[in-house]
């Protein structure tokens, strides 16, 4: 059920996280979100950062916002967006302890990612796992109630929840994630239930299959894609769904040393329940963007034109360009922007994550320009506003 993009031809949005302001000291831990918004600190810090992240959204110009993932602790490598769902949903230990990655051996000591391996300190699974306190319907109201702009909320998928983690109850990790898919489903239709716009499900393994093989050593692609589809059974009926896959962003970097390809996966991504794909055609190239509009056809398509790797800022014009290049193969009436990945993930600055926003809206707007569509607002780029002393 397109609702956030029914109506807007072009729209633009970025897929989620946002760099953590150097005052929002506060963080959740084991806590509920709704036990921590008891406290006078972490309400004020958490409603503030919430806050500006919409603005700093709202300014830039963007048509669908995020809440920039405020509920997510400081962690090594972002590694909230793993924990935060294993620390508050039920059937796990209350201890934490190192724990193995089962979908990848990861780098070697003296690399970055490294530290992303000793980070995973993490529950074990001990009973049946429901959704428990993850209250992502709390979060969602609390950003939607700071802003008439559609707020996007996004949670991780089930086959990377059961990679995390030691398990002494389930006997094999299909069943594991076929459990946590479950426990997922529950979450969101309530989510869906309290009136949020869109759902993003992030990182379905579906593309890394010829890369990494299959999941487990079990699921291949059609799997991944039965494992999606019952994750969001119900949803389209309620809310617009997106599906979000990127090629890793672990600390902003790249996981894999060569570009990887969409292609091989296309027609299976293709079948996924959902309204709208996410692709990394920003630090990725365009190179996959004639197979992707050849093959999904029925969904719309968000293309990556910001790339969450590094600080340099994209100039408008090279947007728009990458907006054209997507145009000859994807319509306008299907074709959505954002940025590639999320920009919090440890690494960026506020600032280059806000003037990379401001480069999205004005690029954009050069190809709404030339479409003779509606010029979104960008109070960022303003000239009236300037400070700077005027050549004379």
């Amino acid at each position: 059920m397109y609702k956030a993009t029914a109506s807007v031809v072009l729209p633009t949005s970025i897929i989620g996280s946002l760099p953590r302001p150097s005052w929002y000291t506060a963080n959740l831990g084991a806590q509920s979100f709704l036990e921590a918004m008891m406290n006078l600190r972490y309400r004020e810090q958490y409603e503030d950062a919430v806050s500006v992240y919409l603005r700093a959204q709202e300014t830039a110009g963007l048509d669908i916002v995020t809440d920039g993932d405020a509920h997510f602790d400081e962690q090594i490598s972002g590694m909230s967006w793993q924990s935060y769902p294993l620390t508050h949903m039920a059937g796990f230990s209350n201890e934490a302890a190192p724990t193995a990655y089962q979908l990848a051996a990861g780098a070697q000591r003296g690399h970055i990612l490294h530290d992303f391996l000793e980070a995973r300190v993490l529950p074990k699974i001990t009973g049946p796992v429901g959704p428990g306190r993850l209250q992502y319907a709390a979060m969602w109201k609390v950003a939607q109630r700071l802003t008439q702009k559609p707020v996007k909320f996004g949670t991780i998928l089930p086959e990377l929840l059961a990679a995390s983690v030691d398990d002494e109850h389930y006997k094999d990790p299909v069943e594991r994630v076929c459990a946590l898919s479950e426990a997922l489903n529950q979450e969101l239709n309530a989510l869906a239930d309290a009136g949020c716009p869109v759902i993003q499900m992030e990182e379905p393994q579906i593309h890394m299959v010829p890369v990494r093989g299959k999941t487990f050593g079990k699921l291949d692609t059609g799997d991944l894609v039965e494992i999606f589809n019952n994750t969001v059974k119900g949803l389209r009926g309620k809310t617009e769904v997106w599906c979000h896959t990127c090629w890793g962003n672990p600390s902003q970097q790249r996981i894999f040393r060569d570009v990887q390809s969409y292609r091989p996966t296309l027609d299976a991504l293709a079948r996924v329940d959902a309204d709208a794909i996410t692709f990394e055609t920003c630090s990725s190239g365009t190179g996959d963007l004639p197979a992707i509009g050849e093959r999904v056809t029925d969904k719309k398509v968000v293309i990556g034109v910001i790339d969450h790797h590094t600080l340099q800022v994209e100039r408008p014009d090279q947007v728009a360009d990458l907006i054209r290049e997507a145009l000859k193969h994807v319509p306008p009436e299907r074709l959505v922007i954002s940025s590639d990945c999320g920009m919090g993930r440890e690494g960026m600055t506020r600032r280059h994550a806000a003037y990379k926003m401001v480069a999205m809206v004005l690029g954009t707007n050069l190809v709404r320009k030339e479409l003779g569509l509606p010029e979104a607002c960008c109070l960022a780029a303003d000239p009236r506003y300037s400070l700077a002393t005027p050549r004379g």
